[in-house]
């Protein structure tokens, strides 16, 4: 195949795609950008991945202003992922569990009045409805998903998550590594050569990786609130694209993102923010970030 063939079908590709799109497009409701809410309170519907929920706080705030956020929690929708990836929740994207785990985060943040189960609750805002447009959800930024949404707007290199730190982890490099979104070709293996290591995340995710760092500790929390707490407090973080670094990337800790390169849908934003495909690369980050 020459290169005048192979230019022919990338452009019949991409007009076959913008076709899709477009009738896609012309199937779906927009949402209603202008709800009647309350005078003292904005109530938002999600059912999560509770890393989707973190990465829709931005918005939340932007949509709810000088109003008190209510946060409704969808519970019990069937898992967005394969049954080969693994997951905590066993095929469920939230469970009530997930609430009891978030909802302390979420109710130490000023904005928020409330965080519980979806029942009969007003809704002025469905922070799902993105998924019935057509645009590639396995690229962008997952907050931006939302601004697309509702025609808003906020500035992703600043904090929208704050916690006391717990200082007992200064000294520590805090790292969670889920089996989903790891990048081919890396290895953590080299940080066997530094000292203070310390693992969050799913029991399984931690004693997998243990395998190539015997002297990893292992930090198990009672809810995201104490999780954050231990991110903020930590020397910096490492993580994929998973519920711990959505935490680091809110926070505004110095951390270092494994990228996916299927699915790049996590873009680190501001100071100390690293990513990596590459392991030369992420070993010199790590380094870099080692001696600050």
């Amino acid at each position: 195949m020459n290169i005048l063939e192979r230019l022919y079908i990338a452009v019949f590709k991409q007009e076959a795609k913008r076709k899709l799109f477009t009738k896609a497009l012309s199937n779906v409701s927009q949402p209603d950008l202008y709800p009647t809410t309350d005078p003292d309170a904005v109530h938002f519907k999600h059912f999560g991945l509770v890393g989707d929920i973190i990465y829709a706080i931005p918005a939340m705030k932007a949509l709810a202003g000088d109003k008190k956020i209510h946060l409704h929690l969808q519970i019990n929708q069937k898992s967005l992922y394969r049954k080969s990836m693994k997951h905590a929740n066993e095929g469920k994207i939230l469970t009530e569990k997930s609430v009891e785990m978030i909802a302390p985060l979420l109710l130490s943040q000023p904005e928020f009045a409330a965080c519980d189960v979806l029942a009969d609750q007003k809704i002025d805002y469905d922070l799902d409805e993105f998924r019935n447009f057509p645009f590639d959800y396995n690229t962008n930024h997952i907050c931006r998903w939302y601004f697309h949404m509702y025609g808003i707007t906020a500035d992703l290199g600043k904090p929208w998550l704050t916690v006391e730190p717990d200082r007992s982890f200064a000294n520590e490099i805090v790292i969670a590594r889920s089996f989903r979104y790891r990048a081919p070709g890396i290895s953590y293996q080299f940080l066997n050569n530094y000292p203070n290591l310390t693992f969050v995340g799913l029991k399984e995710e931690y004693e997998d990786l243990r395998h190539s760092i015997p002297t990893l500790k292992y930090k198990p929390v009672k809810n995201f609130l104490e999780l954050a707490q231990v991110i903020a407090g930590c020397k910096f973080f490492i993580g994929n694209q998973s519920f711990p670094f959505a935490l680091a990337e809110a926070l505004k800790v110095k951390r270092v993102l494994e990228v996916c390169f299927e699915c790049p849908n996590v873009i680190p934003e501001g100071k100390d923010a690293y990513d990596f495909v590459y392991q030369g690369q992420f070993e010199k980050i790590v380094a870099n970030l080692s001696t600050k």
